[in-house]
């Protein structure tokens, strides 16, 4: 089955541009950022649309390979879309990291609990619960002791200074850090000062699947 990226090298050949010149028409600062798309690392986030026009597509066939609305009669008016507003389904660290931008990971039918977000996250969207205490500050402006619930968008680009889930390549799961630049290198912060490894460098293969938009407790008894 084609992946993601293997859709998008696909259609970006077809049109005859390089992975630089794509990036430069999409309003990419680089050409990694294609590239990680292509390599299946990230999604598109909110470039999905431009991508889309650019290439002479639509934003469902570049996320799913099906052009949706070739399905609508002419003579229905599509409704809402519904799916990715309200209720999410609370996964696992372990299926966190499994997401490569087409829902793989998080499928909503393989949660076993749901939670309710006020926020749009996307239809790929998902609640996660903090385990342990690396992201407990006592003093700072932020802090997420064990048990919140990270309300977390996986199609928006991380920005240096925003909380994410990233997944290391060496390791099975997702974990929650601060995206953070040390020297102009990517960095992963424990925001809990008595953390023994605060800081942990981002390899090669190291890809961050979510942007944390807030957290809460979920509904109280």
């Amino acid at each position: 089955m084609e992946t993601l990226g293997q859709r998008l090298k696909r259609l970006r050949q077809a049109k005859g541009l390089t992975q630089a010149q794509l990036a430069t028409e999409a309003g990419f600062s680089s050409q990694g950022g294609i590239g990680n798309i292509e390599r299946d690392l990230r999604g598109y986030g909110a470039s999905i649309v431009k991508i889309a026009d650019i290439l002479g597509t639509t934003p469902d066939y570049l996320q799913t390979g099906i052009d949706k609305h070739l399905y609508i009669s002419s003579n229905i008016e599509p409704g809402p879309n519904i799916k990715g507003k309200g209720r999410y389904p609370i996964v696992s660290l372990v299926q966190a990291g499994k997401w490569t931008g087409s829902c793989e990971g998080v499928e909503a039918w393989q949660a076993e609990e749901y939670g309710y977000s006020p926020y749009d996250l996307g239809e790929c969207g998902y609640l996660l619960r903090v385990r342990g205490s690396s992201m407990t500050s006592k003093s700072g402006p932020h802090s997420f002791p064990d048990g919140m619930l990270l309300h977390v968008n996986p199609h928006l680009e991380a920005k240096p200074g925003q909380f994410v889930i990233a997944r290391r390549e060496a390791e099975h799961e997702a974990t929650f850090k601060l995206y953070t630049l040390v020297d102009g290198e990517p960095y992963l912060e424990a925001i809990n000062p008595d953390w023994p490894h605060r800081f942990l460098k981002m390899l090669e293969g190291d890809a961050i699947v979510g942007v944390v938009v807030d957290a809460s407790f979920g509904r109280l008894p």
